[in-house]
């Protein structure tokens, strides 16, 4: 048994419903009160999402999961294809298991897998990648005069369509935030 306060992305915890991974959470303290865990988890047997609250009091069941290196392979009609880098081994992990995480995984991109039994649960992928824009509006005298804050619609390579800077042209790199899908810098 373990603590509420254990929780983080990509654990998988056990109750009486089955198996579930928690896709994200928020420790809370309010001023008043204790201390409580909000998470978004889905089960993986039923690929049903819940949303659930755990007090700082209760005990929960975390499962062990193995957390392996992979390589991003290929998608296809049966979804993403990971190869572990150290036996070879290919495992295949469906759009909805994937979820908005797909949109940033190139080939031979490195990311960590969390996989029970080894059946593939989630994705980690890098915090910051880097991509190419392919498509950037010019830049319009006169767009600029309220400040250094605007931004523009780019799009980078993979179709991938994000905000970024007024400044950044087609054929530059950028650094991308995969959490928030946010513009960060260009890249060096």
């Amino acid at each position: 048994m373990a603590s509420p306060n254990e929780i983080k992305k990509n654990v998988v915890i056990q109750d009486a419903q089955g198996l579930w991974v928690v896709s994200e959470f928020q420790h809370v303290n309010p001023g008043k009160g204790g201390s409580f865990v909000r998470t978004r988890m889905k089960n993986i047997q039923s690929g049903k999402v819940l949303e659930r609250t755990f007090k700082s009091a209760e005990t929960i069941d975390l499962v062990a999961v193995d957390h392996r290196r992979m390589q991003f392979l290929y998608k296809d009609q049966s979804g993403y294809t990971f190869m572990d880098n150290e036996n070879y081994e290919q495992a295949t992990m469906s759009e909805e298991d994937v979820g908005e995480q797909g949109k940033y995984l190139r080939e031979g991109l490195e990311v960590h897998i969390t996989a029970y039994e080894g059946k593939p649960l989630a994705v980690e992928l890098p915090k910051k990648m880097a991509f190419k824009v392919i498509e950037a509006p010019e830049v319009v005298a006169g767009n600029t005069a309220s400040g250094g804050n605007m931004t523009k619609e780019v799009t980078l390579e993979g179709d991938l369509k994000i905000r970024a800077p007024m400044f950044i042209k087609a054929g530059e790199e950028i650094i991308v935030n995969t959490e928030t899908g946010e513009y960060v810098e260009r890249a060096k």
